[in-house]
Formats: structure tokens, C-alpha cells, sequence
């Protein structure tokens, strides 16, 4: 796992995007696609607002979700509303190159079904998406991923539905998917995130973020985050 520090989370975004930018380019020369899992959290806010001013080959880019809140379309809490406005609103993706978590579903074990076959479609059987986007909480927790939930032991599916969490049932991608991604991209930002982050690079498996084993991974965080860390 490589780590790269910050002054302040403006630099993180901005470095974030960058690193998503140049991963696109390589992949669309490569295999003619990219495929970006997207997470949600107040710094990538940011960051997808930088990447739409990116050169980006922007019709070959697919945009899948990391994790999503269970509530009404229109809930400004979704993860789906923020990256509309900071990506969507700005950047030239195809409507059709952006695949919503479908977590208005009724039954939404065949909802998250359905969307592991989306995945699978787009990133091969079984799904190695291109970059996955990561935040961090001071929990350890990332995607829902959270201490304690039943989804954690999800060893089989791509895509699982957690338990009630700070209100909401959430669609998360689980452990193999996200074993298997091509790259791993955590954005760390803000002191309350330090001692998860001294954790996660550890490989802490005590807390949910500390389990993931994905080959390829780098932390990009602002100093505040990165304040328990040792040389």
C-alpha cells in the first residue's frame, strides 16, 4: 500500500483526481473502457468536481457505485445526488455510462443481484473493476463495510445490503469485489480520521477497512489525517 500526504484536503482532491484522470486514459488505450466505482464523502465531492475538468475520454468512461443509502430517489443524502453535481453536472459521460445502485428496489437481495450482473457486464465474470474509490471512517469502516455487520462475511457476492447503519440500510460492494480491483483509491482527509488511518496502513484486519487485500492500493490523505502515522 503506498501513501502520499497532503497539506490539506483541496490538495488531496485535486491529487485524487489527477490519478483517476491518468487511470482512465491508460485504460481506454488499453482495452477501449474504463470503469470507476465511486464513493461518496465530502473531499470527493470535491475531487469529482476537479475531474470533470480533466482530460478525460469521458464517452468510454463507466461510472458504477461503491455503496448507496436504501431511501427515496429524491433523498439528498444518496451518494447518487452528490456525484451527479459534482461529476455529472460538468463532465460529458453518456447517461447511459452511469449504472445507479437499484436501491429503490422492493426486494433488494435481487436487487443487488441484478446489479452484480451490471458489474459483470461491464468489468468481466467475476467483476475486476478498473479503480475503485474508497473513503475511510473514524470507525475503520469503508464502502458499508461497518464493524460488526453480517455483510462483512459476504465471501461469495460482489454486491451485499448491510444492516441499519447512522439510519440506513445500504447496496455495498463487498471484500472480493473489491479484492480483486484493479487499483484501490482511499481518500483520507480530517484529524477525526487518524487513528482509523494508522489502522488501515497497518492492515488492521480489526477493523473492516484493514481486511481488504486488493493488490494494488494507495492512500492520498491531508496531514490532519495523517497525524498518528510514524516514520
Amino acid at each position: 500500500m503506498k501513501l502520499r500526504v497532503f497539506s490539506d484536503a483541496e490538495s488531496v482532491a485535486r491529487h485524487g483526481a489527477a490519478l483517476i484522470a491518468d487511470a482512465a486514459r491508460g485504460a481506454v488505450k488499453e482495452r477501449g473502457r474504463f470503469v470507476l466505482a465511486a464513493s461518496g464523502g465530502r473531499t470527493p465531492w470535491l475531487m469529482f468536481r476537479a475531474l470533470a475538468d480533466e482530460p478525460v475520454p469521458w464517452e468510454a468512461v463507466h461510472i458504477v457505485q461503491v455503496d448507496e443509502r436504501i431511501t427515496a430517489a429524491d433523498d439528498p443524502v444518496r451518494n447518487l445526488a452528490h456525484l451527479r453535481d459534482a461529476l455529472l453536472a460538468h463532465a460529458p459521460v453518456p447517461p447511459e455510462n452511469l449504472h445507479a445502485m437499484p436501491v429503490e428496489a422492493d426486494d433488494l437481495a435481487a436487487a443487488g443481484a441484478a446489479y452484480a450482473r451490471t458489474l459483470e457486464a461491464l468489468a468481466g465474470t467475476p467483476p475486476r473493476i478498473d479503480l475503485v474509490h474508497l473513503g475511510l471512517g473514524p470507525d475503520g469502516h469503508t464502502a458499508s463495510l461497518v464493524p460488526g455487520d453480517p455483510v462483512l462475511e459476504v465471501a461469495d457476492q460482489p454486491v451485499g445490503v448491510s444492516g441499519p447503519y447512522q439510519g440506513h440500510r445500504r447496496m455495498t460492494l463487498t471484500y472480493p469485489a473489491l479484492d480483486r480491483a484493479g487499483e484501490l483509491m482511499f481518500v483520507v482527509t480530517g484529524a477525526e480520521k487518524a487513528a482509523a488511518l494508522a489502522r488501515l496502513v497497518q492492515h488492521d484486519p480489526a477493523i473492516p477497512a484493514g481486511r481488504i487485500r486488493a493488490a494494488r492500493a494507495v492512500v492520498i490523505a491531508d496531514r490532519a489525517a495523517a497525524g498518528e502515522l510514524h516514520d
